[in-house]
């Protein structure tokens, strides 16, 4: 019922990828969510390729189903990751905040599937000349660095432009977000934050209180003026980051006071200085759950919306 191209091209069971968030998607994490059926996805974030390497083979030793690693291609180490990711035969890799194409040859030489995550259509156009895979179109509700454009109007404007597939990125949290972004003509879902409250995730269980405890309004942006933003919880350190902004300070102050804030979060749990990074979908988190929990309330959820709109298509006058 929930099959679309994106699970036949990946081998997937259902089309819900879960987001490659640095220091947050470990083996751990990437292994539970391909054993539930979605496409587990490790963070490489600004770690070395022997870091990624452990991540791998941890998820090796969990499953034998696709997963993924997520590579920024501004790390430092990007080209001894791709190398990591080639000589371990990795069958899926998400990119982002660069150009993969110096990477495509290597990676397609393997049956890697490249998939870019971008947030706007012009960038999409751009990457699909590259002869990606598919495309991770990314909305601004989400976690993390974002783009300006909202899920809702980003994904059916690139899915309109390309023919490849379009996973929907940004604010989906159930069944309802997979059923709507199937809608906008999306082939599939990326899911972050969500994912983050798990067992099976490894972050500091202070992380995953603060999302529990977070408001609809309590996953903020900081950072506009440096022209790269990010999205986070509300607390001391985007409270600082928006008097350093409002004063107009210089983008090396600003930057030093996120520097090494992630993993002072989901690491050593300091979630008041840290930066607690969180799409706006942190507001309805309630509970810690299993990964398998949270993939069968997904999918479930979607099959009882698809029945309640079949069952009253007289209310859609169609």
């Amino acid at each position: 019922m929930l099959q679309t191209r994106l699970c036949n091209i990946l081998g997937i069971e259902y089309p819900i990828f879960q987001g490659g968030m640095a220091w947050v998607a470990t083996g751990e994490l990437a292994g539970a969510v391909s054993n539930s059926g979605g496409l587990g996805i490790i963070g490489a974030g600004n770690a070395p390729a022997d870091v990624v390497k452990n991540e791998i083979r941890k998820v090796k030793q969990l499953t034998n189903k696709p997963f993924g690693v997520n590579v920024m291609l501004l790390s430092p180490f990007v080209d001894d990751v791709i190398q990591t990711i080639v000589d371990e035969r990795v069958p899926v890799i998400t990119t982002g905040a660069g150009n993969p194409g110096k990477y495509v040859s290597v990676l397609q030489s393997i049956g890697c599937k490249i998939i870019p995550v971008v947030p706007s259509v012009s960038l999409a156009k751009r990457m699909t000349r590259l002869g990606v895979d598919a495309l991770i179109a990314e909305g601004t509700e989400a976690g993390g660095h974002i783009g300006e454009l909202s899920t809702l109007v980003l994904v059916p404007q690139i899915v309109d432009a390309v023919e490849i597939p379009v996973i929907a990125a940004g604010g989906i949290f159930d069944g309802r977000g997979l059923v709507a972004s199937l809608a906008l003509g999306a082939e599939g879902v990326q899911i972050g934050t969500r994912f983050i409250c798990t067992n099976e995730c490894t972050a500091h269980d202070n992380y995953k209180q603060a999302l529990i405890k977070a408001g609809d309004r309590d996953a903020v942006v900081t950072g506009r003026s440096t022209g790269h933003p990010v999205r986070n919880l509300r607390n001391k350190m985007t409270r600082i980051m928006d008097d350093l902004e409002k004063k107009g300070a210089a983008l090396e102050e600003i930057e030093e006071v996120g520097r090494g804030a992630l993993r002072a979060a989901v690491v050593e749990g300091k979630v008041d200085e840290g930066s607690v990074m969180a799409g706006q979908t942190a507001g309805m988190i309630k509970e810690i759950q299993s990964v398998k929990e949270v993939i069968d309330d997904i999918v479930n959820g979607a099959k009882q919306v698809r029945t309640s709109l079949s069952t009253n298509r007289h209310l859609l006058n169609v």
